[in-house]
């Protein structure tokens, strides 16, 4: 979605216009105002507000088609973009695959980085369908769990991966 510039809206405020989840936003953004704030003040609360430093990886989004850390990422720059919080992966009634596999294998404890987790592991297995263990690995390793040693999380994305190739076929 490519759109004009950023418009200034008010002193110290900008407009801009993105895709989140799928649908169509305008957000007003403060000047300097990070992605992961930005978010969590339009009501997209399973951003989550960890570090703030870029260390624990709770706030990942999709951005672009490419997971970054909200924290890090000026609002301003997600102008014209498109991008999925865990809120556009699925629902209670409805989940993604790696939600559900998450919940199977135990891996969702205080749950404060899952959604980080999640959509990690979204991007892994929307470029790579069967990881091997290691690749699982890297591709969480900026997320932090202080609940778990990574194990459930791991055989989450395992499991969340042979359940896709079963639907995908």
């Amino acid at each position: 979605m490519k759109t004009n510039s950023i418009i200034e809206a008010k002193k110290g405020f900008f407009e801009i216009a993105l895709k989140v989840n799928g649908e169509r936003r305008e957000l007003s953004v403060r000047n300097g105002e990070f992605l992961l704030d930005a978010l969590r003040r339009h009501g997209w609360k399973g951003v989550k507000k960890g570090c703030d430093t870029g260390d624990c990886g709770s706030c990942t989004v999709i951005l672009n088609g490419k997971p970054v850390l909200g924290c890090l990422v000026p609002a301003v720059a997600a102008h014209g973009g498109e991008l999925t919080t865990i809120e556009g992966l699925g629902s209670v009634r409805s989940p993604h695959p790696l939600q559900e596999a998450f919940v199977e294998a135990g891996a969702v404890q205080c749950g404060f980085c899952i959604p980080g987790m999640i959509l990690s592991s979204k991007h892994l297995l929307d470029n790579n369908p069967s990881p091997t263990e290691a690749e699982i690995r890297k591709a969480l390793d900026g997320n932090l769990c202080r609940c778990t040693g990574y194990v459930q999380q791991v055989e989450a994305v395992k499991n969340a991966a042979k359940k896709m190739k079963r639907t995908s076929n």
